[in-house]
């Protein structure tokens, strides 16, 4: 460890933070600039735990406290959007939220990402993507031209988007979900994993399938 590196907490000791802490690690071999201190998560059977070699350092509220940069680790989507409540709860200033972007990631010059956004290995942005803030993009997606994603939505594994996609805020997409070009997933929607979605899906709904079609009870409601 030196000085320069920048303390780090990791908020969840879930997956997708066991994932991150490997995301900082990767970074961290390119070029040494995060210092782990460890994880905060409100599961009570955590509580003083070690997790992926780090330790449980306390409850999510416990993170205002500590002089450290916040990576938001929570991504379940029966959980809605978690990640927006917990940055909401904690109040703190956004240049607490750092991106992480993994060293085999590949985003254009014209790529712009917001705050607090995780991007794993393997993720390609080809030219003039937008990302809001805490934004989380797992191993393998492939965000086109124009491709424009709003706050706090998910990308699981190996999704790709056609060119001028709109995603909205807290959208999960599941794993391998292909997105034609021009469409528009509304904000809060779900994509379950495999789908092949050709026309716009509105807010709050969960669509799967290929062709992607609404779930029977949210088509009959």
């Amino acid at each position: 460890m030196t000085s320069a590196m920048r303390p780090l907490v990791l908020v969840g000791a879930g997956g997708l933070g066991r994932e991150t802490a490997e995301l900082v690690r990767a970074i961290n071999g390119t070029a040494a600039t995060w210092q782990l201190l460890g994880f905060v998560d409100d599961s009570p059977a955590l509580a003083g735990a070690v997790v992926a070699g780090l330790p449980v350092l306390g409850p999510i509220a416990s993170a205002i406290e500590l002089d450290a940069e916040l990576a938001v680790c929570t991504a379940r989507p029966a959980m809605g959007c978690s990640r927006r409540r917990i940055v909401a709860d904690l109040g703190l200033p956004s240049e607490r939220f750092p991106t992480l972007v993994h060293p085999a990631a590949s985003l254009s010059g014209s790529t712009t990402v917001g705050e607090g956004c995780l991007i794993f290995a393997g993720v390609v942005a080809t030219a003039d993507v937008s990302l809001g803030r805490h934004v989380v993009l797992m191993p393998h997606v492939v965000l086109t031209h124009d491709d424009a994603v709003e706050d706090f939505a998910t990308f699981a594994a190996g999704v790709h988007l056609g060119g001028g996609v709109r995603i909205g805020a807290e959208a999960y997409l599941g794993a391998g979900v292909l997105v034609r070009e021009q469409v528009s997933i509304g904000p809060a929607a779900l994509v379950g994993m495999g789908s092949v979605v050709l026309s716009d899906v509105p807010g709050a709904q969960t669509w799967v399938g290929a062709p992607a079609m609404p779930l029977r009870q949210e088509a009959n409601a």
